[in-house]
This record gives structure tokens, C-alpha cells and sequence, in this order.
């Protein structure tokens, strides 16, 4: 199949949610990139996710499976940063119309590289030490939320003393807590990142 011809197409931009940093990808945007340009919003519900994703590119007579445009979904947690990685990366990794799940799967490796380069780091890297320290304390337990004495724990620290790493990182939004003690990242897939980051016990 010949690659889906690639004519701009317009931006569809939908759902607010809490403002988060912006991830840098550079001055220069790949057509796909411009494709699926999303302002910094958070997660967007279900329905205006995919009217995200499906609008444009029926605008085009594209089409996308629902099982492809059901992983795009699943994987993002339809955060629109993450959204727009995907569904870009997707688009360029496709061979014609509909974009399969296939393609999905393929454009996961760029999507991620992208992501860590032009979201995560640019989050991480404004982080001390021992900032970096405790986020990758809370990566090792999983996605989370977790109680802020699991996290002492895993760092072999009081809680007390870890109080004004976590209120820093509250303040930079890096975390929030959803409950009393409780402690979350406030993207999706930043466990994920911290784990690729710091490596194995590298952290320890």
C-alpha cells in the first residue's frame, strides 16, 4: 500500500483539563507533529480524545480502526501531550488507510523517544538530586499513588526528613497527593520514565 498522502490537515483541539509543563520538541515540527498540535492541556475525557484523533483525519478520508484508536487511547491515558506524540508518530508509521493497530505498535518506539526527550527530561532535568531520588523511590513501588511512608522505606529514610523533598516537588508539579499521606505523579508513564532513566539499583 502506497504511504497515506501527506497534505495538512486541520488541528482539532478540544477538552481543557489542569495545566501542565510544556515539553520542548524544538523549533522544527515534522508534518505529523504539526498534524496532532495540542495546546499543554491535561487528560481528556474518552469521547474527546478520540474526536481528536478521528476528526482530522477524517477530514481527510483517513480512517482508524477502533481497536487502533482504542490503543492510542489506552496507552495515553488521553493525556494530549501523549495523544499527540502517539497519534503523530502513528500517522508517519502508517501505510495507508485505516491505520491499524499495527501501526500503533510500530510507532511506539519513536513515540516513547520522543516523549522522554521533549516531556520527561525536560521535567526531570529541573529536579535535584534528591528530588530525582525520591521519584525514582516511588517508580520502584509502581504507578502509584503511594503512601509517603512506602516511599521513606524504599529510600531507607524517615518521613519527616523526606517532607520538604515532596513539598518541593508538590510545588514544581512533579506530584500531588489525592489523598491525605498518599503521594501520585501527576503525568502517566512517568514511572515508566524514571525506571529507564535510573536504571536497575543505579538510584540506590
Amino acid at each position: 500500500m502506497h504511504r497515506i498522502e501527506q497534505r495538512q490537515l486541520p488541528v482539532v483541539l478540544v477538552g481543557a483539563g489542569l495545566p501542565q509543563l510544556r515539553g520542548r520538541m524544538g523549533n522544527a515540527k515534522s508534518y505529523a507533529e504539526r498534524l496532532f498540535d495540542f495546546p499543554e492541556i491535561g487528560a481528556l475525557a474518552p469521547a474527546a480524545a478520540a474526536r481528536a484523533i478521528e476528526k482530522p483525519l477524517h477530514a481527510e478520508g483517513v480512517e482508524i480502526t477502533p481497536e487502533a484508536l482504542g490503543q492510542i487511547l489506552d496507552v495515553t491515558r488521553g493525556y494530549a501531550y501523549f495523544l499527540q506524540a502517539w497519534a503523530s508518530h502513528t500517522w508517519m508509521a502508517a501505510n495507508g488507510s485505516p491505520i491499524v493497530v499495527q501501526d500503533v505498535h510500530r510507532a511506539g518506539t519513536t513515540a516513547i523517544a520522543a516523549m522522554d526527550e521533549g516531556f520527561f527530561r525536560v521535567r526531570f532535568d529541573r529536579c535535584t538530586p534528591k528530588e530525582k531520588k525520591y521519584l525514582r523511590a516511588m517508580a520502584e513501588l509502581g504507578e502509584g499513588p503511594h503512601r509517603s511512608g512506602d516511599i521513606a522505606q524504599c529510600m531507607a529514610e524517615r518521613v519527616s526528613s523526606l517532607a520538604p523533598t515532596r513539598n518541593t516537588l508538590i510545588g514544581k508539579g512533579m506530584i500531588w497527593s489525592p489523598n491525605h499521606g498518599d503521594t501520585a505523579f501527576t503525568v502517566p508513564m512517568f514511572d515508566q520514565f524514571m525506571k529507564r532513566i535510573m536504571p536497575a539499583d543505579s538510584w540506590r
